[in-house]
């Protein structure tokens, strides 16, 4: 399990993101690279990583759910997830 001072990290950088991505746009379209300098680095896009939202888990992440492939299984053998059964052929 991920600190949680890792996973606060990952929600403040999603914040910024969200909160300067359409000033980023704007200045992308406009080539102003000096302004996208002065702008906070954590604002960028790429900087994000997807981590599980249960555990903070930053690898085996599965995008459709959220979570990482290990909180994924536990919560599928246990029926939390609907629609979601062990395969057997």
């Amino acid at each position: 399990m991920a600190k949680e001072g890792v996973k606060a990290r990952e929600v403040k950088r999603s914040k910024l993101v969200a909160k300067y991505a359409a000033k980023r746009a704007d200045l992308k379209q406009k080539g102003d690279f000096e302004g996208l300098d002065k702008l906070p680095k954590n604002s960028s896009s790429v900087r994000l990583h997807n981590r599980c939202k249960l555990t903070g888990r930053p690898r085996g992440y599965m995008r459709q759910f959220g979570i990482s492939r290990v909180t994924f299984r536990e919560m599928a053998l246990a029926g939390k997830i609907p629609g979601i059964k062990k395969a057997s052929w």
